[in-house]
């Protein structure tokens, strides 16, 4: 039984009892409006709920009236911090709820002409489960700085089937200020899910996210991992845009070209790919190792930008400097001179936009964060939940469509590069 099957299930109505009818005389409209006055409330768990996951939250529905406090209680007294959903629907526990435990949920909710309602229900969560947990990794750490283009990035493993994404995210959480409302879009096969707005974030703005999964029941046979939140900020305006017609990167900030750099690109038989990708991770040096692979080699790279899973990095690379801006000569990545890379490095953040365009090969679905690789239409309907129809990209900022090939992503941490 998914999540809200249990906490909609024998769920407690309160309403006013019905008023009691007069004579002939009796105002079928004022009798109307006072039955208006009085709030219908309904909560869940219902009263008595036993089993209920540990990612339980108490839910509310009110007709002729709203919420106006939630006290929520463990078994000895303590009180439970929890936070309201958006939509009003209900209130989420701060922490994950503990297993084997009876809480208490307060509800009151008030009417149009100021009367009140309460509603007590108290529920017993499930021990703890046994099931399989996916693991849930979260591409978005506290305390960072992430250029405009960062979407926020949670990769499954195993991937989420189709039935089981609305409960999952019902379950992820991002709040921003100033506020820049977005929307979560699937990969196809659900091995990641992005956050984004349709347009840049604005520099300045600080992100809070919370994956609130721990306990969560994901289909019949698994449950989330666990509950994270982190908070960062976004900094500068940076886009690189890099033509393998013209072996050029330009590179603009806050709107104006700072230089244009000569490159080196995928030679024809490890080409490059062509797409909106976005920074990944940046080292000062690190190590590609392509053993096993069809041409095996072991290099040290200095100033590399990971741009893909499948290992497509922009990078110095003193052996090609002859070729820059000349011939496409690389393994797939974006070679740059030794100081040229240097400087990129100190220029750039993870989540700034990289476009390529002119080789032969597009960029595969979630191969790297590719949340900017398809039109806001297309990635609104990667949400597994409506997406309010008035969240639109402003005309001057909407991104062209990225070639969108099939695929799925290689979640793997190691270099290639080339």
């Amino acid at each position: 039984m998914t999540l809200r099957g249990r906490l909609t299930l024998l769920a407690v109505t309160v309403a006013a009892a019905p008023l009691a009818l007069g004579a002939c005389t009796f105002d079928r409209r004022q009798g109307n409006e006072a039955r208006a006055a009085v709030p219908e409330l309904t909560v869940t768990p219902a009263e008595g709920a036993r089993d209920v996951p540990i990612s339980g939250e108490v839910g509310t529905q009110v007709k002729h009236g709203r919420v106006t406090a939630v006290r929520i209680t463990d078994d000895k007294g303590g009180t439970v911090a929890a936070e309201p959903r958006e939509d009003g629907s209900g209130w989420v526990p701060s922490k994950t709820l503990q297993p084997k435990r009876t809480y208490t949920a307060e509800v009151t909710a008030t009417g149009d002409r100021g009367k009140t309602v309460t509603h007590k229900t108290t529920f017993t969560t499930q021990s703890k489960s046994s099931k399989p947990a996916i693991t849930s990794t979260l591409y978005f750490d506290g305390n960072r700085t992430y250029g405009t283009a960062m979407p926020v990035t949670v990769a499954f493993d195993p991937p989420i089937p189709k039935e089981a994404r609305v409960d999952v995210q019902r379950r992820l959480f991002v709040k921003t200020d100033p506020p820049q409302p977005g929307a979560w879009s699937w990969v196809s096969d659900g091995s990641q899910v992005y956050y984004r707005a349709p347009d840049f974030w604005r520099p300045g703005t600080t992100i809070s996210v919370r994956s609130a999964l721990e306990g969560l029941p994901i289909g019949k046979e698994n449950v989330g991992d666990a509950d994270r939140r982190s908070t960062s900020k976004i900094g500068r305006q940076v886009e690189l845009e890099i033509d393998s017609a013209t072996k050029q990167m330009s590179v603009i900030r806050d709107g104006k070209l700072l230089r244009k750099l000569p490159v080196s690109l995928g030679k024809p038989g490890t080409p490059t790919s062509s797409g909106k990708m976005v920074i990944m991770e940046k080292h000062e040096i690190t190590t590609f190792d392509t053993r096993g692979s069809a041409d095996p080699y072991v290099v040290d790279v200095e100033d590399a930008q990971r741009l893909t899973w499948g290992g497509e990095f922009i990078h110095g690379a003193p052996w090609s400097e002859g070729d820059q801006g000349y011939t496409n000569v690389s393994h797939g990545c974006t070679n740059l001179s030794a100081v040229n890379a240097d400087w990129l490095m100190g220029v750039t953040q993870v989540g700034d936009l990289v476009t390529i365009k002119g080789t032969e090969v597009t960029l595969d679905e979630g191969n790297g964060w590719t949340a900017w690789n398809v039109s806001w239409d297309e990635f609104a309907k990667g949400s597994a939940l409506p997406v309010p129809p008035g969240l639109r990209p402003t005309p001057s900022q909407a991104p062209d469509p990225g070639a969108v090939a099939g695929g799925s992503p290689e979640p793997t941490p190691s270099a290639s590069g080339g």
